[in-house]
């Protein structure tokens, strides 16, 4: 019997795409550039990426879990919006930030 092609599901989780990393290389060289002190520690971009990861991870678990509420499939702007408003800590602290629901230029 011929075997079907085309896409096979595996039924264990893939950890690895859940993963998220951010480069401390990349959070090392902003903090430079942006000239927040005069000096920077070696642990500083390492604190930021584990910031960064956290937070982004918190905010797409939250809109993720709104996605599955109201029976979508993918996380759209407008749900990371929700998601960011109804978490008070997270309201709280981007709470005068503006979330643009328009996608960046792809270099």
């Amino acid at each position: 019997m011929p075997r079907k092609r085309g896409r096979r599901r595996s039924s264990g989780r893939r950890t690895a795409l859940h993963e998220l990393s951010f480069s401390m290389s990349h959070m090392e060289r902003l903090l430079r550039e942006g000239h927040y002190a005069q000096c920077l520690s070696s642990s500083a971009p390492i604190f930021l990426a584990a910031i960064m990861q956290h937070l982004t991870a918190k905010v797409l678990e939250l809109a993720g879990n709104k996605a599955q509420n109201s029976g979508q499939r993918r996380i759209t702007p407008e749900l990371v919006g929700m998601a960011v408003q109804h978490n008070a800590l997270l309201s709280s602290s981007l709470g005068m930030k503006t979330i643009s629901l328009v996608a960046p230029a792809q270099h």
